[in-house]
């Protein structure tokens, strides 16, 4: 399955209409970023091998079928085939890249200067050329030369070690959040340096992320809690620690109701609401720190509270008294939410098969210059001589170029 066909000349809508991006990387952290850019109207551009293209094509679905995550990360962009490893396919992406605004890559570090498609050799010909160049562990540093994937990058910054239960093995979400996290570190940095570029007369530069470093960012205090106190965060099952109460509490028909009471006001309302008025009024159960010393307590009373009702009655009570609380959604939970579909979180894509498939919407929401889902995902090499064409590149070049096997 491939979506509708879309040339270089599609009107495109968004913040950032206009701008040309050239992406060389391949799975997860680099397109996510290319996701995101043309999400709001860039014109992404991939590169891909030839004959096997990237190999998320082929990845979580049925052997010869193409991946529907495939038009979730490639959702409207363009597809070149170019073999990056013959020089003559170098010279077209250096090519393209005179005129483009950015590129992504995230290969291994020195793959791209062995390639002469490095920021330094492609800024001769664009200065204004902003690279995002995303790694397991950055372009610097003694481990730079290592192979780096996300479930490495999220135990060295510090997720695995907090993700699970007490005295259990670590755990990792089945999806891969540190790949995610670190493209959207890029994408920021990516539009600080456009900011830079245009507002102060800047040159181009290089967006320098590491997965590793885009994990640590979320770790919030555990740093100079460690530094200044000796702490170390540990897992905590389905508990915040030090924030009290927050939690997944069981119900009696086997489901769980997570509830945040942790904000004073609603602490009181919430011990009321399940018959603990003692503890709603005990001063030394008024602020955070107070709660924290009592958290096994405080959770048990509400657990008393919550196994004696179905999921949809606490939080039916718990909506009356104003205090947060919600389910454990699944995907068809996500699917059929009146919430998720009012806001546009769930897109239809029609695909050239006359098939239809549901996709993630659009985050985030802007008021002016939404973003849009643009089709998606490009069978392999559906742009080449499209684009290719639109470089000035002669046909007849193009025809030479694919007999040889550097583009298809």
């Amino acid at each position: 399955m491939a979506a509708a066909d879309m040339d270089s000349t599609t009107e495109r809508t968004g913040p950032l209409r206009g701008l040309r991006v050239i992406e060389l990387g391949s799975l997860i952290a680099g397109p996510f970023a290319g996701k995101t850019l043309a999400d709001f109207g860039a014109q992404v551009v991939k590169i891909e091998p030839p004959g096997t293209g990237d190999p998320l094509r082929q990845w979580r679905t049925p052997q010869g079928l193409t991946s529907v995550w495939w038009h979730v990360q490639s959702r409207g962009k363009q597809s070149v085939a170019i073999d990056l490893r013959q020089p003559q396919g170098q010279a077209l992406v250096r090519r393209l890249a005179a005129e483009a605004d950015v590129v992504i890559e995230n290969f291994r570090p020195g793959t791209l200067e062995a390639w002469g498609l490095d920021h330094a050799t492609l800024a001769q010909d664009n200065p204004g050329l902003i690279m995002l160049r995303i790694s397991g562990y950055g372009q610097t540093g003694p481990l730079r030369d290592l192979p780096g994937f996300g479930v490495i990058a999220e135990a060295m910054g510090g997720l695995r070690h907090i993700t699970g239960m007490p005295g259990q093995p670590p755990v990792r979400p089945a999806i891969s959040i540190g790949d995610s996290l670190s493209a959207l570190h890029g994408v920021i940095g990516v539009l600080l340096a456009l900011h830079e570029r245009v507002a102060h007369g800047g040159r181009g530069q290089v967006v320098d992320v590491a997965l590793y470093e885009a994990v640590f960012n979320m770790m919030e205090g555990a740093l100079p809690e460690y530094d200044r106190h000796g702490m170390v965060r540990e897992p905590a099952g389905s508990a915040l620690p030090g924030v009290a109460p927050t939690n997944a509490y069981p119900c009696v028909d086997g489901r769980f109701v997570l509830i945040a009471g942790n904000g004073d006001s609603i602490f009181k309302r919430l011990m009321r609401l399940v018959g603990r008025a003692d503890l709603a009024d005990d001063p030394a159960l008024e602020r955070n720190p107070g709660r924290v010393q009592q958290m096994d307590t405080i959770d048990r009373a509400i657990a008393d509270w919550t196994r004696q009702r179905t999921l949809e009655q606490c939080l039916a009570q718990l909506a009356q008294v104003r205090v947060p609380a919600g389910k454990v959604y699944t995907v068809p939970d996500m699917a059929a939410d009146p919430h998720y579909l009012a806001r546009g979180m769930v897109q239809e894509v029609a695909l050239d098969d006359g098939s239809t498939l549901k996709v993630p919407g659009v985050v985030p929401k802007l008021s002016v210059t939404p973003g849009s889902v643009q089709g998606g995902g490009p069978a392999l090499g559906q742009h080449t001589d499209a684009v290719l064409r639109a470089s000035g590149l002669p046909a007849g070049e193009l025809a030479a170029l694919r007999a040889s096997g550097v583009i298809a």
